[in-house]
């Protein structure tokens, strides 16, 4: 058995067991033959099915989300700082999201979907901005670069969301409680909400995943390759900003996913993307299952935003890789 179908085996058994959890554990404990039991409590199966199973199958969306975006843009940077939080995609998302909300913005075209699509839009253009400002620096486009104007305009966009909650009225906790991050207390609208953008999303960077290889030796060795590098580029930073865009919609800002997930995915099972992105999106759910899970039970009946949580487990580890590179271009 080669390494890729171990990864494999060990991935999905990984998200088997961090559903079942989720599913299981909570306030009132629910056995798992519950999903199956026509006769087991009416209870029991009304908490299965209308809170407990959305919201796994909601944080296991956005986490996979999450990491498939980070682990595409790590490749195409050639940087494992990079993710959607520290490049500024998210707070980009979370304009849109914001401005959607304090608007009371609705597109009768566009429906529920109104929400998740300025999202992505927030997302892109953030995207889009932080490289061409990072290019009209430095033109060499130096990693260094592209992370620093990554936090000045997560840090613009941050004063800006500041300023709509300031001037906001009764909607005030209802978007603070949606920036901390959470998957509490969504329905399977939501689910429906996010599926599309996460089929579409994932498929975009998923054809790219030879491109992304193939970009790891630099630009000009990619062209050579037969590699259309502009149009690759555009096609998973629009991938990537889709999927961002749709999990911030649904679930607020919720770091560091997109920076720890595919990083370790790397460690542990090497750095080709034809497995990364698969592997990533997997254990990206797992994670964020996991972390839901830690946020509902850890102080229960309390609940914490799983932001926190994914907060306190991205820093150190953010901090550690960061140590590593310097420590590395040093030597």
């Amino acid at each position: 058995m080669n390494k890729s179908s171990v990864a494999y085996i060990v991935s999905i058994a990984t998200l088997v067991v961090a559903m079942w959890l989720g599913v299981s554990i909570g306030t009132v404990d629910i056995p798992l033959s519950t999903l199956w039991n026509r006769e087991a409590d009416e209870i029991a199966t009304n908490i299965l099915w209308k809170i407990r199973m959305p919201r796994v199958l909601l944080a296991g969306l956005v986490g996979a989300s999450l990491a498939i975006a980070g682990a595409a843009f790590q490749g195409l940077l050639k940087n494992p700082l990079a993710d959607p939080y520290t490049l500024g995609v998210s707070s980009g998302a979370s304009v849109g999201a914001v401005m959607t909300l304090f608007f009371s913005l609705s597109i009768p075209v566009l429906g529920n979907y109104t929400l998740p699509v300025f999202s992505m839009i927030g997302a892109a253009l953030t995207m889009f901005l932080v490289l061409g400002f990072a290019r009209l620096v430095d033109r060499a486009m130096k990693m260094e670069t592209i992370i620093l104007t990554g936090i000045i305009f997560g840090s613009f966009l941050g004063s800006v969301l500041s300023l709509m909650i300031a001037l906001t009225g009764e909607e005030l906790r209802q978007i603070i409680g949606w920036l901390l991050g959470s998957v509490s207390m969504r329905g399977w609208n939501y689910i429906t909400m996010i599926l599309p953008f996460v089929i579409i999303g994932s498929t975009i960077l998923w054809f790219n995943r030879r491109e992304l290889n193939a970009m790891l030796f630099g630009e000009e060795r990619a062209h050579h390759l037969g590699v259309n590098v502009k149009r690759r580029k555009f096609m998973i930073l629009i991938g990537g900003s889709i999927l961002t865009g749709s999990a911030v919609a649904v679930s607020g800002t919720i770091g560091f996913i997109g920076l720890v997930v595919p990083h370790m995915t790397r460690l542990m099972w090497g750095t080709d993307h034809r497995h990364l992105l698969t592997l990533s999106f997997m254990n990206g759910a797992s994670l964020l299952i996991i972390c839901d899970l830690v946020a509902r039970t850890i102080i229960s009946p309390t609940e914490l935003p799983v932001g926190v949580i994914t907060a306190f487990i991205g820093a150190p580890v953010f901090a550690f890789i960061f140590y590593r590179q310097r420590r590395r271009g040093a030597m």
